[in-house]
């Protein structure tokens, strides 16, 4: 595969993948992600969605529990470039934690790899004091 259409394939997974979160559609966000996924967000105990992920089910199962405790205000994205199987989103989010009614929000960076048409990498970087601090009573 040439590097143009190497490009062109991991932003149809991007694409897809960004869909499949929007809908909250686990049975397409597992069959995106690889068998086994390189997951990175940094630990964060405060915040009990986060937490260490392998399996493209685990990784998918974090789109679940973060919609059971939270209620999204807003996403957006401001930038995402693509290198070949590299995909990186930059933007801003925000969102009430539902056991609190405390808001988050913050920018973000999410680097992802895309191989045979699967995500293998997911690195998550996120305002995780904001976070936090709206998962503590």
């Amino acid at each position: 595969m040439t590097g143009t259409a190497t490009a062109e394939a991991t932003r149809t997974t991007v694409n897809a993948f960004l869909v499949a979160r929007a809908n909250a559609d686990t049975e397409n966000l597992t069959a995106l992600f690889a068998d086994e996924v390189d997951w990175l967000l940094a630990e964060n105990p405060a915040v009990p969605w986060i937490k260490p992920r392998r399996t493209a089910a685990e990784c998918a199962a974090q789109f679940e529990e973060l919609l059971a405790q939270t209620v999204p205000e807003d996403v957006s994205i401001d930038t995402f470039i693509v290198d070949g199987t590299d995909a990186v989103l930059f933007g801003h989010f925000s969102g009430t934690v539902r056991a609190t009614g405390k808001l988050f929000e913050g920018p973000f960076a999410l680097r992802l790899t895309v191989e045979g048409g699967r995500i293998t990498r997911h690195h998550l970087y996120e305002n995780s004091v904001s976070i936090a601090a709206a998962c503590t009573p």
